[in-house]
């Protein structure tokens, strides 16, 4: 399925200032009419964009299809591809999350929660979680998270890396 900016879209983009997330915003550039969202949710999953927030920019009239009608995605996609591009680390129909990128979209939300809820004392690991872009780089700093919060609040993001 290929989506295009609206020109509600295109100005939101020009604005900054409008409803779109930064990280909303890397992927809303990749709508250009060649791109189909698959690949837009494949290129953009590491950054943890889902199908929530391509039906949020559907919804807030900043895509359409081409001929600009407003598509009825949850319908269209198949349950699989739901699963995947939905909420990180949501499990597919063959089992748990179990892919380096699907583990890693588990636990990214997780890791910026526990940091950022150090305060001061966890501002540089809070950065450099928000920085990891990949799994690898999430597990080597899960043990500097893990010294700093101990075994109890580190056991949600373990089981969220490492199964």
């Amino acid at each position: 399925m290929l989506l295009v900016k609206t020109s509600a879209g295109h100005l939101a983009l020009k604005d900054r200032h409008g409803a779109l997330t930064s990280r909303q915003r890397s992927a809303f550039i990749l709508f250009d009419g060649k791109r189909t969202l698959a690949q837009v949710l494949a290129a953009t999953a590491t950054m943890g964009i889902g199908i929530d927030d391509v039906l949020a920019m559907v919804g807030q009239g900043l895509l359409s299809l081409p001929d600009g009608s407003v598509p009825d995605l949850p319908n269209a996609l198949p349950e699989s591809a739901l699963a995947v591009a939905g909420e990180p680390g949501a499990a597919t129909p063959a089992g748990p999350a179990s892919s380096p990128m699907q583990r890693y979209q588990a636990a990214y939300p997780i890791a910026t929660e526990i940091t950022s809820s150090l305060g001061l004392r966890g501002f540089r690991l809070n950065l450099a979680v928000e920085g990891a872009q990949s799994f690898d780089d999430l597990a080597a700093l899960a043990p500097k998270i893990r010294e700093l919060v101990g075994d109890e609040k580190y056991r949600r993001l373990e089981r969220a890396l490492f199964g």
